[in-house]
Order: C-alpha cells, then sequence, then structure tokens
C-alpha cells in the first residue's frame, strides 16, 4: 500500500505540472485585457496604465510569468486579483462557506436519497415504484439545472410567495429567526441541485444493483440460507457500490468550485458565481487559482477511490 501511494504521488506531480502549464497557457494566450477596465477611465494616463501592468507583471514573458506563480503557489500565495485588488486566497476564503453549505448539503442530499432509492429499484424492477422512480430520475438528469431553477422561482417564488428567490448574501445567523432565514432562502437552490444530483446517481446504484443480483456469490450466499437484507447490504451493495465510489469521488471536487450554472440563477456569492465574474473581467489570477485548485482536487479524490476500492473489494491488490 505504501508503495502504491508513493508511485501514485509521484505520477500525480506531472500530471499537475501539464495542467498547470496548460491552465496558465490558455489564460495568459485568451483574448481580453485585465487593464481594460482603466481605459475607460478618462482620468487614467496610458503611462499610469502601464505603470499597473509593470507592477503586475504583465509585460514580462509568458515562461517567467508562469514560473513567478508557480513558486508563489507553492508557498500559499495565490497573488492578487486584477478587479478588487485583493489576495485570491482571501476571495475564495470569503466565498467558500456558502458554497459549502448550498453546493454541500445539496450533495449530501443527493447521495441520501440515491442510494436507497437505487436499491429499492433495483429490487423491485418492473414494479409500479421502479417505473415512477426511474421516470423521475430520467425528467431530473434530462432538464438542465438551470431551467429546474427558473421553475423553481416562478412557482415557488412568484406565484406562492413561500420562499425568497434572491440569496441574501448579508445575512448573519444571530438567533433562530435568522436561521430559519438562512434555511428558506437555501432550500430552492439546495433541492435543484439535490435532485439533479440524485436522478443522476440513482440510475447508477439501480444498474450496479442489477448487474450483481444474478451473479455466482449471490445466489451462493442465498444457499447458504443468508437472508436477504444480509445478502444485499453486506454482498450485493458492496459490491456495486465500487462504480459509485468513482462517480462520488469525481463529483465531490464539484463542492468546492461551486454550481456555475445554479448559483448564477439564484445569486448565490459562492466560488462558482465568483469564477463566472473573473472570467468576465479578465481577472487571471482568480481564475487560475480556482481552476487549479480544482484540478489538485480532481487527483487527490482519484486516489483516495483507489483506496476505497481495497476496503470494497478484497480481490483488489495494490
Amino acid at each position: 500500500m505504501t508503495k502504491y501511494l508513493i508511485n501514485r504521488l509521484l505520477i500525480s506531480i506531472p500530471t499537475l505540472t501539464a495542467i498547470s502549464i496548460i491552465i496558465f497557457g490558455i489564460l495568459a494566450l485568451a483574448p481580453g485585457d485585465p487593464m481594460g477596465e482603466f481605459a475607460l477611465n478618462p482620468s487614467m494616463t496610458a503611462e499610469v496604465r502601464e505603470n499597473i501592468r509593470n507592477s503586475l507583471g504583465l509585460n514580462q514573458p509568458i515562461p517567467i510569468r508562469y514560473i513567478k506563480w508557480v513558486t508563489a503557489f507553492m508557498r500559499g500565495d495565490m497573488g492578487y486579483s486584477f478587479t478588487s485588488h485583493s489576495p485570491v486566497s482571501t476571495l475564495i476564503l470569503q466565498r467558500l462557506p456558502t458554497t459549502l453549505w448550498v453546493v454541500g448539503s445539496a450533495y449530501l442530499l443527493g447521495v441520501l436519497l440515491a442510494v436507497p432509492l437505487g436499491v429499492i429499484s433495483a429490487l423491485k424492477r418492473h414494479s409500479v415504484f421502479d417505473m415512477m422512480v426511474t421516470t423521475l430520475a430520467f425528467l431530473g438528469f434530462s432538464l438542465p439545472t438551470f431551467f429546474t431553477g427558473l421553475l423553481f422561482i416562478i412557482i415557488f417564488g412568484v406565484e406562492l410567495h413561500w420562499l425568497p428567490f434572491i440569496y441574501d448574501s448579508t445575512l448573519q445567523i444571530t438567533d433562530w429567526d435568522s436561521f430559519l432565514a438562512q434555511l428558506k432562502q437555501s432550500i430552492m437552490p439546495v433541492c435543484v441541485l439535490g435532485l439533479w444530483q440524485t436522478a443522476v446517481m440513482m440510475r447508477f446504484v439501480r444498474s450496479e444493483i442489477l448487474e450483481n443480483l444474478h451473479q455466482d456469490y449471490v445466489r451462493t450466499a442465498y444457499a447458504k440460507g443468508l437472508p436477504k437484507s444480509v445478502v444485499v447490504t453486506r454482498h450485493i451493495l458492496r459490491n456495486a457500490l465500487i462504480p459509485v465510489v468513482t462517480l462520488v469521488a469525481l463529483d465531490i471536487p464539484n463542492i468546492f468550485t461551486g454550481a456555475l450554472v445554479t448559483e448564477q440563477v439564484f445569486r448565490v456569492p459562492g466560488i462558482g458565481a465568483l469564477l463566472i465574474d473573473s472570467i468576465y473581467h479578465s481577472d487571471t489570477p482568480v481564475v487560475m487559482s480556482i481552476t487549479f485548485i480544482y484540478a489538485i482536487l480532481i487527483v487527490l479524490f482519484n486516489l483516495i477511490a483507489d483506496i476505497l476500492y481495497g476496503f470494497l473489494d478484497p480481490r483488489v491488490k495494490y
């Protein structure tokens, strides 16, 4: 196991290096000037704009800028935003709690609903329950989140006036009433994301359960006299979760980056909204930092998924 972890970590270094080069190269060569907004300011002379470019290092060659960015990132220095002139790490930490609350709650809701629904749907194949859940699942991942988000806003926000459809980022939780207000404004974005996540994951769980139901080891377990609940939970579900672990591991980094579309629909001030605004304003340090952190999380959780395979399937040897 130790040797396997060392080898995977060594492989991750060139992988992340290549990803960082691609990210930096694309953003450095992309159209758009970070100083473009200063051109609209009549009091900002060309000389002042050039001095700002020099202070930000924008006039240096791309390889030198890349080396400086990588070495600073390894020290924990993500640079400063071109737009707000604040440290990038500060901007990310300001948005991270909101993203973790909304997207994390939606992901947890999706997992808690998808696994039992997928198992029951597979065990009751072709039943009324299976057809209803399967139909809802197809609708869930066929409809884009921006459509379901707007539908929720029209029904529960505009027509029924049950829930606020604009997320209040200034709300501070100080008492029970403010906590309830926080829950109310989080219900719609959490449900939109959670229902989509449930639909996608439930189909994976159902198909894997069906694939394992008629395997030889299942018939052997029944022949030994084991009850159905034990066979399902200790044998079928354990093997069926192996591909689901991969899906979960690849989706967990999305909790950090946020839901780009849903955060825009409900005006949730998360990291996804920060990324969209930074792309729009050509705020390269923010875009590079968020994108590269996402790449690091992808590599890390892929490694965690590979380790979990060994616990779920004893046949996996490192």
